[in-house]
């Protein structure tokens, strides 16, 4: 069990760091309106490369994160997702599958994994 809360923590540092550095390349416009309308542009058009994944993603999480419905963070918005990345990934996994603030419970998948779920995170929090 502790081997598997070290990978974990493991896996978060070195996402938090890829994601720092991603950051610093990808700025989008300062301007807020442009900047919402760039990230949402953006957010529609990435999908994950795993098959499996990318259909669970597309059915289930994509509504939301791609558009910012619920207040929900947009996929690939870096900023957004830093803040919640460092309450740890087994917060957001556990807040996927409890449901949190505007997200239902399971966020609509019902059938996902932890793993899965995991999965997802990572996706929509680093993708470019």
């Amino acid at each position: 069990m502790e081997l598997v809360a070290m990978r974990r923590s493991f896996k978060l540092l070195s996402l938090l760091l890829v994601l720092n550095v991603i950051q610093g390349c990808s700025e989008p416009p300062q301007d807020t309106e442009k900047s919402r309308a760039f990230l949402t542009q953006r957010a529609l058009s990435l999908a994950p490369t795993d098959p499996e994944i990318a259909e669970i993603y597309t059915r289930t999480c994509r509504s939301c994160h791609s558009t910012g419905a619920s207040a929900a963070p947009l996929t690939g918005d870096l900023a957004n997702w830093k803040p919640r990345l460092e309450k740890g990934m087994d917060v957001l996994v556990e807040n996927a599958i409890n449901g949190f603030q505007g997200m239902p419970p399971l966020g609509l998948c019902f059938e996902c994994s932890p793993e899965q779920f995991e999965q997802l995170i990572v996706f929509m929090a680093t993708a470019e």
